[in-house]
């Protein structure tokens, strides 16, 4: 009888990777095993980073510090500022620079209890997050930034003597980082809705109205409240939404293939 049911559904097993199914130990032992690669990948990141933690420091307060009237420069209030902000940022950055890896242990971790077609759409997935993150970084560093200290260092009273503390600078720009590199997420989080039922690409385009005003309220909220610097991050983020549907519609037409699953012919 068993026999019987496996042969009528030849394509549950094909689209399989063709492990065997482990159990709850081995899953976790498994699971133990990623972590730990995660956790060492991070490490020997920072190994190689935090040596140049003070350079990678001065890097990024570059936008800040060219903006400083000649002979000021920025402080630190904390007695151990010095050496935990430097500190702070090197772990950011390890983690930063091991997300590849990070991602790539979960994707092995899951991987095998994933059908062809999953698979196909996952990585592709996995992959365009991780660079349309590190993009949204890069552009709030060479775009944003420069704009936000601007603005920031140029409307002050006069008599006011511009003195940024470090670490407040860093805990400011990490959570732009942050922002920015969720907010160029967003094709990937419109893929994902269509892929889940949520929503449809002709329900999204009708409500392209009020995702371009969404835009620009999250511009108006991360930005200075000038309309360059909005639109610079409002613009960006529709253009993203109109990725998202496009590349919604073909990942929907993917799934939605009959053959996707079929076996190979022999």
């Amino acid at each position: 009888m068993n026999a019987k049911i496996e042969d009528e559904n030849p394509d549950r097993q094909n689209t399989r990777s063709g492990h065997p199914e482990m159990p709850l130990v081995e899953h976790l032992l498994e699971l133990r095993n990623r972590l730990l690669k995660m956790v060492l990948a991070v490490a020997i990141c920072f190994a190689a980073i935090y040596p140049f933690a003070n350079e990678l420091y001065l890097w990024l307060s570059e936008p800040i510090r060219s903006l400083l009237p000649i002979g000021q420069t920025m402080i630190a209030t904390d007695i151990t500022s010095p050496f935990f902000a430097p500190l702070k940022l090197a772990l950011f950055l390890s983690v930063f620079a091991a997300i590849p890896i990070i991602l790539y242990q979960l994707w092995s971790f899951i991987a095998p209890g994933l059908y062809t077609h999953e698979k196909r759409l996952a990585f592709p997935l996995l992959f365009t997050s991780v660079l349309l993150f590190y993009i949204g970084a890069a552009f709030a560093y060479y775009v944003v930034f420069p704009l936000v200290f601007s603005f920031f260092t140029s409307i002050g009273p006069e008599g006011i003597v511009e003195l940024p503390d470090i670490s407040s600078y860093l805990n400011f720009v990490l959570k732009m980082f942050f922002a920015f590199g969720v907010a160029f997420e967003i094709p990937i989080a419109t893929i994902l809705l269509i892929l889940s039922g949520a929503t449809t690409p002709a329900d999204l385009a009708a409500k392209r109205p009020y995702v371009v005003v969404g835009c620009f309220v999250i511009g108006m909220m991360l930005t200075p409240p000038d309309i360059i610097s909005q639109t610079l991050l409002a613009v960006p983020m529709w253009i993203l939404f109109e990725l998202g549907i496009l590349f919604g519609k073909l990942a929907k037409r993917e799934v939605s293939d009959p053959d996707v699953d079929e076996p190979p012919a022999e």
